[in-house]
């Protein structure tokens, strides 16, 4: 496997759990927007760019992804996940003055799903970085334990 197709994508010699990876940004999505709709997360008031609760949730699913051997992709798709879930939020249970189909369409504009993907390149990267620099790290460590009881 070349190493932009184990970046993107990830390596697993545990096939098994690659298809419940692919859980984890449906999840993410449904863990925030219940979050916000049930008041455990909350918007920090005024004009909001980026919603912390759902990027905090992202990041650490990103990062744990990324510690188990999961693709750059997969971790951008969990933060885009929860970015969109605290969206879902606002525009499907904030908006009560419209319409189901104007909330829905303000939901769904392209602006506005482009601005989230930018957020999630960006928070999904540096998740992902720092989950992989975490696996390293921990790898490193543990071969320098086995080194050091060997003695």
């Amino acid at each position: 496997m070349s190493l932009a197709r184990r970046v993107l994508l990830g390596s697993n010699p545990d096939r098994s759990s690659r298809r419940y990876r692919l859980l984890v940004p449906p999840l993410a999505f449904l863990v925030v927007f219940t979050g916000y709709a049930l008041r455990v997360f909350s918007h920090s008031g005024g004009v909001v760019f980026l919603a912390l609760d759902a990027a905090v949730a992202g990041v650490l699913a990103a990062a744990v992804l990324a510690y188990r051997r999961a693709g750059i992709a997969l971790a951008w798709a969990a933060v885009y996940g929860a970015l969109l879930g605290a969206n879902a939020d606002h525009y499907l249970l904030g908006l009560s003055g419209r319409s189901l189909g104007e909330r829905v369409g303000a939901l769904v504009e392209l602006d506005g799903l482009v601005f989230v993907g930018v957020e999630a390149l960006a928070l999904g990267t540096m998740a992902w970085v720092t989950g992989a620099v975490a696996r390293l790290a921990v790898g490193e460590v543990r071969d320098r334990r086995g080194d050091t009881s060997a003695e």
